[in-house]
C-alpha cells in the first residue's frame, strides 16, 4: 500500500470541504487512523498520535493568518514529523564506523552506499569484510567497493571477525573506515560476542544498524536488541522504495529514542538519503521538494557541462547528451514527486519514460553524419526506414522523434537569440536560482 497516497487522499477530503469544523477534524482524524494502522504502523502510536491531532486542531489557538483548514495541515505535519523521528545530521570528519544487521537487511550493500556518500563529500574511504558467515559476504563487499572507488580490507579464510577489524586498522590510511559485520537470521547470543569483540578492537565512533522497511514495527524490537549489544548511533532503513510498511519501520524506530540516519530508495549505489524528516514527510504529503530537486541538479551540473549543452549547436548528438543528463536526475515519479506532483498518473509517467528511451535507441541507431545533421533522414526514407529497423521502433516513431527535435531546435534557436533569458535558464540549471522558485 502506498501511505503518501493514501494520506494525500485523507487530507483531500477535509480540503474539498466547503467548510471546515469539528466532525470534519474527527473525521479526517479516523481515516488518518486507517491508513496508518494499514501500513503497519503500531495502534498504540496511532492513537496517541490521534489524541495529539485533536487536542492541537480543536483546543489550542491557532494563527490569526491561518484558517481552520490551514491550521489542521499545519498540525498534522507537524504530529506527523514527530512520529517519523528526527532529521540526522552525519558527521563529516575522519571517523569509524561499525554496521550491523541481521540477513536479509541489505546490510552489505547499504555498506557501499554509506561509502558512497561519503565519497560524495570528498573523504577517502576504506571498506571492512567482516562478514566470516555468509559465503562470498567479502567477495561481494570487494567488488562493491572497486564500483564506489573506496579501499578494501580482509583476510581470506579468518574465521575471526574481530581480527580482521584489528588488521584492517593497521593497514587503512583512509578518512572513515567502514566495517561490514557477519548478519545472522535471528538475534543471539554469539552475534552479540562478535559485535562487541569487533567494537572492542574498532571503537566506532558510529554504530549503524541495518533494517528492511518491509519488517515493519518489529523494526523498533530490533533496534532494542541492537542497542543493548552495541549502542546504536542511528538505523539505516532499506527498501524504502518498495515497502508499503515504511511508516511503520520508521515511526518503531523513532518510538525507541534511536535515529533514522540513512534511508535506501532504490538498488543502485546512489539509491541513498540522509534522512530529513521535513522532506520524507514532505513527500508523504505532496509537499515539493526543491532543495531536494537542486541538490540534485547540482551534483549533476559538476558531472555535465550544463552551459556547454546549453548553449552549443543542438544537434542529435547534443540532444542526446542532455537526454543522458536528465536521465540523472532518476526516474520522471521520482522528479515529479520533488515537485509536488506525487499523484501524476503511472499511465502518463511509463509513457512519459518509454518515449525516452525509444528516442536512445533512435539516437543509438544514427550514424555519427544523421546526428550531427537531422535533415539526412527527413530527407532520404531509407534512413528512416534503418533506424526505425535498428531501434526495434515503427518508422512513423522515427518522424515523430524528428518533429519533436525540429520544435526543439526552434525553441533553441529564440533561446540563444536572447541572452537575458538564457542566463537566467543557466543559473537555474545550475542551482544558483532554483531555490528561489515558488510552487502555486
Amino acid at each position: 500500500m502506498d501511505l503518501g497516497k493514501k494520506l494525500r487522499e485523507a487530507l483531500a477530503k477535509l480540503t474539498n470541504r466547503p467548510y471546515v469544523d469539528e466532525d470534519a477534524v474527527r473525521s479526517l482524524i479516523k481515516d488518518l487512523q486507517r491508513v496508518l494502522i494499514s501500513s503497519d504502523v503500531s495502534v498504540k502510536l496511532v492513537f496517541q498520535l490521534s489524541k495529539k491531532i485533536e487536542e492541537r486542531a480543536l483546543k489550542t489557538k491557532k494563527l490569526e493568518a491561518l484558517s481552520l483548514r490551514e491550521h489542521v495541515m499545519r498540525v498534522v505535519y507537524e504530529e506527523l514529523l514527530e512520529l517519523m523521528g528526527k532529521s540526522f545530521t552525519p558527521r563529516l570528519d575522519k571517523h569509524r564506523i561499525l554496521v550491523a544487521g541481521l540477513f536479509g537487511s541489505g546490510k552489505t550493500t547499504s555498506t557501499a552506499k554509506i561509502a558512497h556518500y561519503y565519497k560524495s563529500k570528498g573523504l577517502s574511504v576504506g571498506m571492512v569484510a567482516a562478514d566470516v558467515d555468509r559465503p562470498a559476504a567479502q567477495e561481494q563487499l570487494e567488488q562493491l567497493s572497486k564500483q564506489v572507488g573506496a579501499g578494501f580490507y580482509t583476510i581470506k579464510g579468518e574465521k575471526d571477525a574481530a581480527k580482521i577489524v584489528k588488521d584492517a586498522m593497521h593497514k587503512a590510511k583512509e578518512d572513515v573506515l567502514i566495517v561490514d559485520s557477519a548478519g545472522r537470521s535471528a538475534f543471539d547470543g554469539r552475534m552479540v560476542e562478535e559485535l562487541r569483540a569487533m567494537a572492542s578492537e574498532l571503537k566506532p565512533d558510529e554504530t549503524y544498524l541495518v533494517v528492511s522497511a518491509d519488517i515493519g514495527q518489529v523494526a523498533g524490537k530490533q533496534a532494542e536488541e541492537f542497542n543493548a549489544a552495541v549502542p546504536l548511533s542511528g538505523v539505516v532503513v532499506t527498501k524504502m522504495d518498495g515497502s508499503g510498511k515504511g511508516g511503520g519501520a520508521l515511526s518503531a524506530v523513532a518510538a525507541t529514542d534511536a535515529k533514522i540516519a540513512f534511508i535506501g530508495v532504490g538498488e543502485k549505489i546512489s539509491d541513498f538519503e540522509v534522512y530529513d524528516s521535513q522532506r520524507f514527510v514532505g513527500g508523504l504529503l505532496g509537499v515539493p521538494d526543491l532543495k531536494g530537486l537542486m541538490e540534485k541538479v547540482e551534483r549533476i551540473s559538476k558531472e555535465t557541462d550544463v552551459q556547454k549543452l546549453a548553449t552549443e549547436e543542438l544537434t542529435i548528438d547534443s540532444f542526446y547528451e542532455q537526454l543522458k543528463a536528465a536521465k540523472k536526475l532518476g526516474p520522471l515519479s521520482s522528479v515529479f514527486s520533488m515537485l509536488g506532483a506525487s499523484d501524476v498518473p503511472k499511465e502518463m509517467v511509463q509513457q512519459s519514460e518509454e518515449k525516452l528511451k525509444k528516442f536512445e535507441s533512435m539516437i543509438n541507431s544514427m550514424t555519427k553524419a544523421e546526428k550531427k545533421n537531422a535533415k539526412l533522414i527527413r530527407a532520404q526514407p531509407a534512413r528512416v526506414a534503418r533506424i526505425a529497423s535498428g531501434s526495434g521502433c515503427t518508422e512513423k516513431d522515427v518522424r515523430e522523434f524528428l518533429s519533436q527535435f525540429e520544435k526543439m531546435e526552434k525553441m533553441m534557436g529564440q533561446f540563444q537569440k536572447n541572452r537575458g533569458f538564457r542566463k537566467k535558464i543557466e543559473q537555474m540549471l545550475q542551482g544558483g536560482q532554483l531555490g528561489n522558485l515558488k510552487m502555486s
